[in-house]
């Protein structure tokens, strides 16, 4: 059921975290301003920080269908927008030489008629859905090249696709866009000024708490706040990939199921796999490291 856009910055709050979204105000307030003006919210952040997350759960709050377009090097319109059915067409051909039919040009509009089109996921978007305008999620599109950015700015312009033997297809209600960016490369100004912009940072430890008590509730009390308190030390080390909000929540689960009732040493050294992704920054602080950083934290607790 299609919900109505939040009418204040305090409602946005309230849509978000009625769907278990802690968001902090400045990032409530970007995204009523992009629901009230129109506009794409960029978001730029780290991986894990909860930028993809924010458009799932915009959508599901919402009523919207949720249309996420996977950026990834390489690629192009034909995965990104549509394609021809170039199958059908061919069949369509052979059908018509085999029944006499003599008029190209009529044959020609016939194949490059709608009836053939392969709509992805931008072309999907511009078309109406029984809820209303889809929530379209551009996802990670710093993995593309400058050529896709470059077609994306008649889309996030006009809201519109043009496709040459159809002409320009308009979205008669422009979609809610949401674009992330791991920020491997930079993306060009031209793309950025028609969005608003936010950066998406790794919480506080008041407010990464409450994500673990809403995400992962099953999780003892004194566990959920040993997990924060070490994360939150943990990205303070010289690490090549520091822990996200997803990872946390990823380690409060995989220590639930082993029972856990609150960290020790044995138990954090098992576990690291599930915070950090690679090897060297596993050795970096495995053993010695890890007991001195528990010793800190609980020495900190008691001030």
């Amino acid at each position: 059921m299609q919900h109505p856009l939040p009418g204040s910055i305090d409602e946005t709050v309230t849509l978000l975290s009625g769907a278990s979204y802690v968001a902090d105000r400045s990032l409530a307030t970007v995204l009523f301003l992009a629901l009230r003006m129109g506009r794409p919210l960029f978001l730029e952040g780290e991986a894990g920080v909860g930028k993809t997350e924010i458009a799932k759960v915009l959508a599901a709050a919402l009523g919207r269908r949720l249309i996420r377009l996977q950026c990834y090097e390489g690629l192009d319109v034909s995965s990104a927008v549509y394609e021809w059915n170039y199958a059908a067409q061919m069949m369509a051909i052979r059908l018509a030489e085999a029944a006499g039919e003599t008029d190209r040009a009529r044959l020609e509009q016939d194949i490059f008629s709608e009836r053939y089109l392969v709509r992805r996921p931008l072309l999907q978007a511009m078309e109406p859905q029984p809820g209303g305008p889809p929530v379209l999620l551009i996802d990670e599109l710093d993995r593309t090249d400058e050529a896709f950015e470059a077609f994306l700015l008649e889309a996030l312009s006009d809201f519109q696709i043009t496709v040459p033997e159809l002409g320009a297809i308009k979205a008669a209600q422009p979609p809610i866009v949401i674009i992330t960016s791991n920020r491997t490369r930079e993306i060009h100004d031209a793309l950025k000024r028609r969005c608003l912009y936010h950066w998406v940072g790794y919480p506080n430890s008041e407010r990464e708490t409450q994500i673990v008590r809403a995400k992962a509730p099953d999780a003892p009390e004194r566990l959920t706040t040993e997990i924060v308190a070490f994360v939150q030390n943990l990205r303070g080390q010289d690490l090549f990939k520091k822990p996200g909000v997803a990872e946390t929540l990823d380690w409060a689960s995989a220590l639930h199921e082993l029972n856990a009732v609150a960290l020790d040493a044995a138990l954090v050294n098992d576990t690291l796999g599930v915070l950090l992704k690679y090897q060297d920054d596993i050795e970096s602080v495995a053993g010695a490291k890890v007991a001195q950083m528990l010793s800190d934290m609980r020495a900190q607790a008691k001030v």
